[in-house]
């Protein structure tokens, strides 16, 4: 049923992504109104209601979850509350975004999913915020259109400007590794070019790089992976941790008439220095600088979904799809063996 109310909304998580959630809810997205918070921290707490003026602030979930006058929530928590937290707030009856991965155990995924397909009256949307980009949608729109001719080959690849901290290898050990936590986004991207076909096998391999102590957790700074699919479609991924220059995260399709490139070169704005000393331009120093756009559209893709104005491009079940292909690309990496789906 459409409604033109402002959907209330409170956001569990305040770290990194969080705050930018919460940020974007406030100021790009007016049919929302940010009314609850909820993360451990006080001080976190005392950010939001401070600079954003959210005024029911919880440190405590269950309580949250049980107290908060709220339509929809926004989970920007750790990846190992994830499914606890939607499980509890698709039972109170609340629209849930999640970010991703809905779970790192894909018999959990399944189960939630399946919660989600018997709320049908509730909105749930996990987080997979490059397909709101304007160059992929427009990208996916040209394919609809049959300029590529049939897709059969897709490229992309997510790369991180270095960080000497290594705050990621403290992150390593609830992030399920570097297929899941990066690669994920580009299968769900590569599925979604190639009009989601199964996966039938994958392959996986890494290298340490620089952080050889990422060895401990079966992780690495640098994977690259090979995906088939039903049909004769194929994707490959790279992902790494180590980009010395900034932030690069790029697509190419392949078709039978045509190819498209989204996102070479890692440039910030499109300001090109040409001099005696060589032609340079300035950098993305991050994925948030790279889809901040995105990140808007998402989010109010979200909160129009829960209001009944618009269907969202993408389902619980391909967020399931996408983690059942980053595991089995996990498994493989770690067994060395091609993996059969």
């Amino acid at each position: 049923m459409k409604t033109t109310a402002a959907l209330k909304i409170g956001i569990v998580g305040l770290g990194r992504l969080g705050r930018r959630h919460a940020l974007c809810l406030t100021q790009h997205v007016p049919a929302a109104q940010l009314v609850s918070a909820c993360n451990p921290s006080r001080a976190a707490l005392d950010w939001a209601g401070t600079m954003l003026g959210v005024e029911q602030l919880y440190q405590d979930f269950d309580r949250f979850i049980e107290s908060a006058d709220v339509d929809a929530v926004v989970l920007a928590s750790p990846t190992t509350e994830h499914a606890r937290q939607f499980e509890l707030a698709m039972r109170a009856g609340k629209h849930v975004f999640v970010e991703k991965p809905l779970s790192l155990d894909l018999s959990t995924c399944e189960a939630l999913a399946q919660q989600a397909a018997a709320c049908p009256n509730q909105v749930a949307m996990v987080g997979f915020e490059r397909r709101f980009d304007p160059d992929i949608v427009r990208t996916r729109a040209a394919i609809e259109r049959g300029e590529l001719g049939r897709p059969f080959l897709v490229r992309s690849q997510t790369c991180d400007m270095h960080d000497p901290s290594g705050s990621f290898v403290r992150y390593s050990p609830n992030s399920g590794g570097i297929f899941q936590d990066c690669t994920v986004h580009d299968i769900d991207l590569a599925r979604w070019m190639l009009g989601n076909p199964r996966a039938v096998k994958v392959f996986a391999s890494g290298t340490n790089a620089i952080h050889a102590e990422l060895a401990r957790y079966q992780d690495v700074d640098n994977g690259l992976a090979i995906v088939e699919f039903e049909g004769g479609a194929r994707a490959v991924f790279y992902a790494s941790r180590t980009m010395p220059h900034g932030h690069e995260t790029t697509l190419e399709v392949i078709g039978t008439q045509g190819t498209v490139q989204v996102g070479f070169g890692a440039q910030l704005g499109a300001t090109t220095f040409r001099t005696a000393g060589g032609v340079r331009h300035p950098v993305l120093p991050d994925f948030y600088a790279r889809f901040e756009q995105a990140f808007q559209q998402e989010m109010q893709a979200f909160v129009a979904a829960c209001q009944g104005r618009a269907t969202l491009p993408c389902s619980i079940a391909d967020a399931v799809e996408a983690s059942r292909i980053a595991q089995a690309l996990t498994r493989s990496f770690q067994s060395g063996d091609v993996i059969r789906l």
